[in-house]
């Protein structure tokens, strides 16, 4: 069934429980999250209490087991609430992004015990988490992590030293899965432990001085002997970056979404103003080469918003899903710096003040194209589907 929402975006929700969801959360974005963005974002301030308000929701663990705190959702209407969230500040709703991303290792690859010690408070107990893969000198090339962690004492406890880098809510989170050598050189070697945000030895750098997304801290994190025990392993020693790019796959479907809400809350301001604004008499939406551009936006959006659903119905059927998880995370964000560039040029020069949103819009557009495996990367990981790996 088609459902249309108030700006217009129809969705085909697959049950009423779903929709009641998408309800509950353009509720929440229209009256907490979307009011306060410009102001908080100028300011840097992080909404914790807006993630309180989303756990306790139930939407910080849509698409994870109710067994366990879990909403129990297809990734289907998970990414479409996601994209809601977004497309009313980029902050919220990549932040439940990467949270989600987060709890991946956890829910996928630990042992019933486990999850249930540490799952039910990470999925709605108000919990925030962190995921800890790349690194200063391991961004793309997230293979070569030199963090690492060693066996030590009788009970088998693991001591991890390193330094990641790039850590959206880096100094904030209060769990954060973390990739580790424990082996050899080379993905092989490496295994993924779950460690609390409050480990005597971790520790944050001040975070990075970015181009926007301000609110959203992003910051090296620091292992200085930080003891884990062997209990929050997760998976199997040495399997810890076929873990890592598991979640990576689920993940770039969240940024894709993420892109797609960017770009219809860019699309939405610019078809506004131009209704509204006047020049030669009339309002400047009548001009076609700016009505073209406006149907050039919408048609984008439509496009990626059918791309990352594509591959979240295949997610949902238990078919793969990888190829076209990268090329919607490729498509998507991309679309979306076009469309917030093309938004910004619809408003002319009152597009370029931080008085209307556009100019941030555009700003946060940029790291989409970055985080999760640059869009370099996707292409790397779409031709290997096509014709295999490169030769050596």
């Amino acid at each position: 069934m088609a459902d249309s929402t108030p700006d217009g975006v129809e969705r085909r929700l697959p049950t009423d429980e779903a929709r009641e969801l998408l309800a509950l959360t353009r509720d929440i974005a229209r009256r907490e999250i979307a009011p306060r963005a410009a102001e908080e974002e100028a300011a840097g301030r992080f909404p914790r209490e807006l993630f309180a308000l989303l756990s306790r929701s139930g939407l910080l663990g849509l698409p994870y087991d109710p067994a366990y705190g879990g909403g129990g959702q297809p990734y289907e209407v998970y990414l479409q609430v996601l994209e809601e969230l977004a497309a009313a500040r980029l902050t919220v709703g990549l932040g439940v992004s990467v949270h989600s991303l987060s709890c991946h290792a956890l829910a996928r690859y630990g042992t019933d015990e486990q999850r249930a010690a540490h799952l039910p408070a990470m999925l709605g107990g108000g919990l925030l988490g962190a995921y800890c893969l790349s690194e200063p000198n391991a961004g793309s090339d997230a293979a070569s992590l030199r963090t690492r962690a060693v066996r030590d004492g009788d009970r088998g406890d693991w001591v991890i030293d390193g330094t990641k880098a790039w850590i959206t809510h880096g100094g904030i989170a209060d769990f954060c899965t973390v990739m580790a050598r424990t082996g050899d050189a080379g993905a092989r070697g490496v295994t993924a432990f779950l460690v609390p945000g409050d480990a005597p030895g971790l520790s944050a750098a001040p975070p990075e001085r970015k181009m926007g997304m301000k609110g959203s801290p992003t910051a090296q994190l620091h292992l200085d002997a930080v003891r884990v025990p062997d209990e929050r392993r997760l998976g199997a020693e040495g399997q810890g970056f076929a873990i890592a790019l598991d979640a990576l796959d689920s993940g770039r479907l969240g940024i894709a979404a993420c892109a797609v809400g960017l770009g219809q809350a860019a699309l939405d301001e610019a078809v506004g103003y131009a209704k509204e604004r006047r020049q030669f008499g009339r309002p400047i939406a009548d001009f076609q080469g700016l009505r073209f551009l406006l149907a050039d936006m919408a048609t984008q959006v439509e496009a990626g918003r059918a791309l990352y659903l594509e591959a979240a119905r295949l997610r949902d059927e238990g078919r793969p899903f990888g190829r076209c998880a990268a090329m919607a995370k490729l498509f998507c964000t991309d679309a979306a710096m076009r469309i917030t560039t093309d938004a910004v040029q619809v408003l002319g020069g009152y597009g370029y003040t931080a008085d209307f949103p556009v100019e941030r819009y555009l700003r946060e557009a940029k790291m989409l194209q970055i985080v999760e495996g640059t869009n370099q990367i996707q292409r790397v990981v779409i031709a290997r589907h096509l014709v295999g790996p490169e030769s050596r």
